[in-house]
């Protein structure tokens, strides 16, 4: 009975994952930064019982402005795309009956797995848009070097510091690649806040180093926030 169960198991996938599917990621929201990419499935589709990370050939894959697509397969990118617009997925190593394509070889390759297909294809969304009002404050003080020969001043000062600041994901590939990794659902900006606010702050001495050397008081420091930004 194990072996006909198998057999059927790995005949019922194979059909299952026949239909073409249509990925697609509503607007991410702000506190988003990537999800992973969902099957469109309404009442009415009778493409219920595929299997979640399969893309089939002919699949339509959707990006919106503000977004970039990955796809991965087998663990490794195999497609990045951040123009909007709709792209018919062609590579797949699931033919589709709907495309043209023999699957029935599938069915022996899938019963030596119980059934289930030996492989693993997934999209991937990233929010290419500006991240904002990102707040920070520094716990304690920050030294201040104030020289001023001609007063004769030179002394330390303690400054503290808060504000917002923005971000972007620029390369999506290095993000995935270094950061988020094969996420399940998604990767929220509150897994990386404190990595970001603790390096903003590190950088936050060494910056005020460089405007001291311009001779700015800290009580110039406000007239001064765009030398400052670029320090940082």
């Amino acid at each position: 009975m194990g072996l006909i169960k198998a057999a059927s198991g790995a005949a019922g996938g194979v059909l299952a994952d026949q239909w073409k599917d249509y990925f697609y990621c509503e607007a991410l929201p702000a506190d988003t930064l990537a999800v992973k990419g969902r099957k469109k499935v309404t009442k009415r589709s009778s493409n219920t019982k595929g299997d979640e990370n399969i893309i089939t050939t002919g699949s339509v894959i959707a990006v919106a402005d503000g977004q970039c697509m990955l796809i991965v397969d087998q663990g490794k990118v195999a497609e990045v795309c951040a123009e909007p617009g709709e792209f018919v997925y062609d590579a797949s190593t699931e033919p589709s009956i709907f495309a043209g394509s023999r699957v029935f070889r599938n069915i022996g390759r899938r019963f030596t797995f119980g059934g289930e297909a030996p492989k693993d294809q997934r999209v991937y969304y990233f929010n290419t848009k500006e991240i904002l009002d990102n707040k920070y404050g520094t716990a304690s003080p920050v030294p201040f070097r104030v020289v001023d020969q001609r007063a004769g001043i030179d002394m330390d000062v303690g400054i503290k510091c808060f504000g917002t600041y923005s971000y972007k994901i620029t390369n999506p590939l290095l993000f995935y690649t270094n950061v988020c990794g094969n996420v399940s659902e998604d990767y929220k900006r509150s897994q990386l806040d404190s990595q970001l606010k603790a390096e903003l702050l590190t950088a936050l001495q060494p910056a005020f180093a460089k405007i001291s050397e311009l001779g700015i008081r800290y009580s110039a420091l406000p007239g001064h926030a765009m030398e400052l930004a670029d320090a940082l």
